[in-house]
């Protein structure tokens, strides 16, 4: 067996209990059930206070501006803190806890006010209920990259989480039905109710992983020939004035990896190209297979979205099994192989005179999104190990933060993108059923090649990326040398 295919099994020491593993999954939850949320429940404020679609629009972008600040900041203090709780579990536990309560509160709304109250009472709610949130989820995400040593316990890790989390977005889209709910008045109440439900769920449940889960590395290593000299005491300007130099020193450097551009262009790419079509996929459903009848059409949509939804759990478990035997990189290009197989079937599918053989290429597509963040976090857990063997330091923290920051972003860049993207076919909402043939055909075309090439260019970039299983072994036994551990023997 050549090095490159080289496997080595999980030591018992380096196993993550299945209790571990599903508190973790339980802050993924917490996570997407937030994000989830608060992107849902903002029809309220058109439809039941009325409010500017543009302005919701607005309230949904601007908060998230904050991120590309916050998000490495965060990052950086969760690697940087030393406290006798660890770097991680202090701001996930009161993150969490902050979340909760700013979340149940920003939904308070008053009857009775001006559009103009209610956009800046939502907006500067929105940016301090951001701020909380990026105080839980970047130091929990950081957790989940030190958990395990180990190359394929880290698989299993992101498998669960994913799984778990991706539970949420069963849940989040029954809220509108729960806010019309009879037993309130109006669904400003029914929104004020719910929030305060998922504020305590945030609160009770968000903290878990940090009374249970138990950090690997409790405060940054110090460097060789930098030990700390407890008898320095500078003054607080000289400890900010180092703290901004250092942050912005680990940010450049973070920016700097090649391995982790890799997996931030794949994922870009991967998501993104998804995201931009998403809505395509509606429209040539409605206008191409059922001929402009929107009734007829939203049933297919949800139904594909419903198989591709329950596909996703099947696809998460297969993708974690696979990638512990064959190694995470060919995982991916196997898992995104197939959902471009499931892209490209979109054109032969997506038949009006055969309707229901537009739910075949759903469970294959699912192997792009439900592979995507199951590998990506196990394989920048391992980034992170190579980063310390090169620079001493541990910065998972601002690993996280700037992939997921990149995830945001382009999601945002996306959705814009999309709309563009309709208008450049000649969509006319008017013409109904009617629209020209060139419109169905670059309607079609775009939904089948955009996230078919985004996705193969991401497994070029995963093909270079240069950390396989003998490599990351090969790390780990330096670092644990370095640190002064036994070698694991892992023959």
């Amino acid at each position: 067996m050549s090095a490159n295919n080289q496997h080595y099994e999980t030591a018992p020491e380096d196993r993550i209990s299945i209790a571990h593993k599903l508190i973790y999954g339980l802050g993924a939850f917490v996570n997407n059930l937030l994000a989830a949320a608060i992107g849902g429940m903002t029809i309220v404020l058109n439809l039941g206070l009325g409010m500017n679609p543009a302005l919701v629009g607005l309230l949904g972008a601007l908060p998230r501006l904050t991120d590309a600040i916050t998000d490495p900041l965060m990052g950086y203090i969760s690697d940087n803190t030393r406290s006798r709780w660890g770097r991680r579990r202090p701001y996930i536990f009161g993150g969490a806890i902050a979340a909760g309560i700013i979340f149940a509160l920003l939904w308070q709304l008053p009857l009775g006010m001006s559009e103009n109250f209610y956009f800046w009472f939502f907006l500067i709610g929105s940016i301090i209920f951001y701020l909380a949130y990026t105080v839980f989820a970047t130091p929990w995400v950081a957790l989940g990259y030190e958990l395990t040593p180990d190359y394929h316990e880290r698989t299993r890790l992101m498998g669960v989480q994913n799984f778990i989390g991706s539970s949420a977005y069963v849940v989040a889209p029954w809220f509108l039905a729960v806010m019309q709910a009879n037993m309130f008045t109006d669904m400003v109440e029914g929104a004020a109710f719910l929030a305060i439900g998922i504020g305590i769920f945030t609160a009770v449940i968000g903290i878990l992983p940090a009374i249970y889960l138990r950090e690997r590395f409790s405060h940054q290593p110090p460097k060789e020939g930098h030990e700390l000299d407890e008898t320095q005491r500078p003054s607080a300007w000289q400890v900010v004035k180092e703290n901004l130099q250092e942050f912005f020193k680990g940010f450049l450097t973070t920016i700097k990896v090649k391995p982790f551009l890799l997996l931030c262009l794949a994922t870009f790419l991967v998501f993104n190209g998804f995201i931009l079509i998403s809505s395509f996929q509606s429209y040539v459903i409605i206008y191409y297979v059922f001929g402009g009848d929107t009734k007829a059409g939203a049933e297919w949509v949800g139904l594909s979205g419903t198989v591709g939804a329950v596909s996703s759990f099947i696809v998460i478990f297969l993708v974690t099994l696979l990638a512990t035997k064959i190694g995470k990189r060919r995982a991916f290009f196997l898992a995104i192989g197939i959902s471009i197989a499931g892209y490209l079937l979109k054109w032969f599918c997506y038949n009006p005179e055969i309707p229901w053989l537009l739910l075949i290429p759903a469970p294959l597509m699912a192997f792009g999104l439900g592979g995507l963040f199951t590998l990506m976090g196990s394989m920048i857990a391992d980034v992170c190990d190579l980063d310390e063997l090169q620079t001493q330091e541990r910065r998972e923290g601002m690993f996280g933060s700037i992939f997921w920051w990149v995830v945001k972003l382009g999601m945002a860049l996306a959705i814009a993108g999309g709309g563009f993207l309709l208008n450049a076919t000649g969509f006319d909402v008017e013409l109904e059923g009617a629209q020209t043939e060139q419109t169905i055909f670059l309607m079609r075309l775009f939904d089948v090649v955009v996230p078919a090439v985004t996705s193969a260019i991401a497994i070029w970039a995963v093909y270079k990326f240069p950390i396989t299983e003998e490599k990351a072994h090969q790390v780990r036994e330096a670092l644990e040398q370095r640190r002064g551990i036994a070698k694991a023997d892992s023959e």
